[in-house]
């Protein structure tokens, strides 16, 4: 026991944990602790390896799919701390999408058939990518149950827009990028006819169902989807599933792997086996080999179709120009993996052990000689499988996806089946490790695992059942994020992650030196358009414009006070408050909200934000800043007074309280002793390099503007002071001290950023 407890000591120290002499520790030894709690070695190995202190940050960001949330999930790698929910294709009251104008008309873009759809189920996320590298600049989700696709900004994490597919019916095949981002690729998954609102039984699915893959064109400049530049590829009425672009040798082509290539119709009440039995009959399915360059050249020469206003680009049109090619794969497979060097395509077949490593070489070598087995009802070319195959392994039961390490040949692929995770060689063809996880796994995820240059070190297990592993809370279990440390030889479960938030399906692990978000916006942005507000509002310049039956307000958030703090309207008009964030320090978020009228705000620095409904009925309504922003948070806050028809004002002085003078001195004693530590505190400042710390330049800002509110206040109550008006002497020598508690909270919060990051005096 002694060496066990010297041998944990020293996990910790070298953990950074340390045993510090504090009251959790002083009653216990480690090993006390560690026997009372039933954990091993190996467990508080686990725990150093996760653990980020205090003040640190984690090495990789990971989004997650959502699941039915049709959110996006993002957390820390290691801590698996989770960081923030992104609202894409259903509404997220926290930040406000769905609740303000801007990110409304997002949303509108996900309309179908002119309806709102109000939940999504989101499943493959994909990071933007540079010469087949993450470059951490936009993200891309799709939505399988409404066949859509989202872009977000990774300056900001906000959805900036979202694309309906104009053919499809369902898909699960998205999203997936080109290897410098030119597209975003989303494939069908259940087949069905392409045109809108045609009906035809499904005894006509062999001729008038079909399959296919868009290719959504991205313009990067804009951080926009060009609809009218993008196109589809018909395909057969295969069920289409998951794709991944060339990258190197194979750039300009794209693979698509699919089941049901029996086009199976059930089932039961028809006296038929179910889709099940039917579509998972034959031993093999088809990959899909694509040449995507050249069939954006055959769109732009005019040999496209339009479907539904959607260029499509018929089956017989990519046979004759030699663009579309299959390949039989193991049946029912659930994955393809291009590897990091573009030479090879690894397919895993769920109803079969193996998995399949297929040779782009090959495959090329066959079309070019035109060495073709067979094919297909369709018309397009089927090349032989071992006529592609570069080696084939056995590696459990259920294998779905793959995924690879940094180093070279070193792929890990899940068992949903074994409820197992496979590291082998897909080079030699070799099983290196195997290890548990909890349970049925689905997808994987290693760190930047599907570019050209994959960063090892973690993976992700994402688990479609919890089981036992957390506290119950009802029926509905969360799904069950693992990671696993993949450093070494052998794989070594670490930490258990709950994901309460739909069912997340697929994962993307970024290094989080490549993020580079913004902290604060410039003054006025709409930030769903990055352009300029029309209602951007600047101090001092704040409004109210009623036309009509029609009310506008130019409004500024700033602590701890909304301007205006009243707002007057007739019951019936039609009200749009446009507020503009006027902080510059990082993190000062402000919120709005109009007691229940079913608006809200999420309002970061710099930020414009405009809310709009109908004062419909009337009363005295309390709007209010929903993020708690500073120690006066909760007297930031005004009235919005709806009118009933033909009501007059009687002359009425304001409410009044009660005041002496000495409280006037009271009050002006606490704003000399309260500038004294501001001065303090500004001494401290300039007297090191604050300007070579933005953020702090950026506190430095706000806190000299709040103190610059003070002028004239001064002359004011002391003006009143000789009236002996007491009530308005205090009451604006208290707003001074106001201003100057918001001034001191930045500069204390400066000089603490300046102590804790190394400033140094200035000679």
């Amino acid at each position: 026991m002694k060496q066990f407890n010297k041998q944990a000591t020293s996990l910790l120290l070298a953990a950074g944990m340390g045993l510090a002499a504090t009251a959790a520790w002083s009653a216990d030894n480690l090993a006390d602790v560690l026997k009372a709690r039933g954990l091993s070695q190996q467990d508080l190995l686990a725990a150093a390896k996760t653990y980020v202190p205090t003040g640190k940050r984690d090495e990789f960001v990971v989004f997650s799919s959502g699941g039915q949330s049709g959110q996006v999930i993002v957390y820390g790698i290691p801590s698996m701390r989770i960081l923030k929910y992104i609202g894409v294709f259903t509404p997220e009251p926290w930040q406000g999408y769905g609740f303000d104008e801007s990110s409304k008309k997002v949303l509108a873009g996900g309309r179908i058939d002119g309806k709102d759809i109000t939940w999504g189920d989101t499943h493959h996320p994909a990071i933007s990518e540079t010469n087949g590298e993450y470059d951490g600049q936009f993200l891309f989700i799709n939505d399988k149950a409404n066949p859509r696709i989202a872009v977000i900004d990774l300056r900001d994490f906000e959805t900036k827009q979202i694309v309906v597919n104009p053919v499809f019916k369902s898909e699960h095949g998205g999203t997936f990028v080109t290897t410098n981002t030119e597209y975003v690729i989303e494939a069908a998954q259940y087949p069905a006819p392409l045109e809108n609102k045609k009906f035809y039984p499904l005894e006509e699915m062999n001729e008038k169902y079909r399959g296919g893959v868009t290719y959504w064109k991205f313009d990067r400049k804009e951080g926009r989807i060009q609809t009218n530049e993008s196109f589809s590829l018909e395909l057969p009425p295969y069920w289409q599933d998951l794709s991944d672009a060339g990258k190197g040798p194979s750039e300009g082509w794209s693979f698509t792997n699919s089941f049901c290539s029996e086009r199976y119709v059930g089932g039961i009440e028809k006296g038929r086996p179910p889709y099940e039995a039917g579509c998972s009959a034959k031993d093999t399915d088809y990959l899909h080999v694509i040449n995507w360059k050249k069939a954006a050249e055959l769109v732009k020469a005019g040999k496209a179709k339009k479907i539904n206003g959607h260029n499509v680009l018929p089956i017989e049109v990519s046979v004759k120009e030699g663009i579309l090619f299959l390949v039989p794969e193991p049946k029912s497979p659930h994955g393809v993996d291009v590897t990091p060097d573009g030479k090879l395509i690894i397919v895993a077949g769920k109803l079969d052990t193996h998995v399949s490593v297929f040779s782009f070489e090959k495959i090329q070598a066959a079309i070019q000689s035109g060495k073709f087995e067979s094919k297909d009802p369709y018309g397009i070319p089927v090349i032989g499988m071992k006529d592609a195959l570069h080696v084939q392994v056995s590696l459990g039961l259920g294998p779905l996806h793959t995924q690879y390490d940094s180093k070279p040949c070193i792929a890990y692929t899940s068992l949903y089946v074994d409820s197992q995770v496979a590291k082998w060689n897909y080079c030699e063809g070799k099983v290196l490790d195997k290890l548990s996880v909890h349970y049925n796994i689905g997808h994987l995820m290693t760190m930047e695992g599907d570019s050209t240059k994959p960063a090892g070190k973690y993976l992700v297990a994402l688990n479609k059942l919890a089981i036992d592993r957390f506290v119950p809370v009802g029926p509905l279990h969360p799904q069950n994020h693992q990671l696993i440390d993949i450093s070494g030889d052998k794989m070594q479960l670490l930490y258990d992650m709950p994901l309460p938030l739909g069912e997340p399906h697929y994962a993307v692990g970024i290094d989080a030196k490549k993020l580079k978000p913004a902290v604060r916006y410039k003054v006025g942005t709409d930030s769903r358009t990055d352009k300029p507000h029309p209602g951007a509002t600047l101090a001092g310049q704040e409004k109210t414009v009623k036309k009509g039956n029609k009310v506008e307000v130019f409004g500024t958030l700033i602590r701890s006070h909304i301007t205006p703090e009243t707002i007057e309207v007739d019951v019936g008009d039609e009200v749009t408050i446009h507020l503009t964030n006027l902080e510059r320090a990082q993190d000062e978020t402000h919120g709005f909200t109009v007691s229940t009228f079913n608006v809200h705000a999420s309002v970061e620095p710099g930020k414009t934000v405009s809310v709009k409904f109908k004062a419909d009925k009337e009363g005295v309504y309390p709007y209010y800043c929903t993020e708690f922003c500073s120690a006066l948070h909760l007297e930031m806050m005004g009235y919005l007074l709806v009118k009933p028809k033909g009501w007059k004002p009687t002359k009425m002085e304001l409410a009044k309280g009660s005041y002496t003078e000495a409280d006037y001195k009271a009050t002006v004693k606490k704003v000399v002793d309260t500038q004294a530590i501001i001065d303090s505190v500004v001494a401290y400042i300039t007297s090191v390099n604050y300007k070579d710390f933005p953020d702090v330049v950026a506190m430095v800002e706000d806190a000299f503007d709040q103190l610059g509110k003070t002028k004239g206040l001064k002359e004011k109550h002391e003006g009143f002071a000789a009236k002996k008006d007491w009530e308005n002497a205090n009451l604006w020598a208290e707003q001074i001290w106001q201003y100057q508690v918001k001034t001191a909270d930045l500069g204390l919060r400066a000089k603490t950023y300046l102590e804790q990051n190394g400033a140094k005096k200035v000679k």
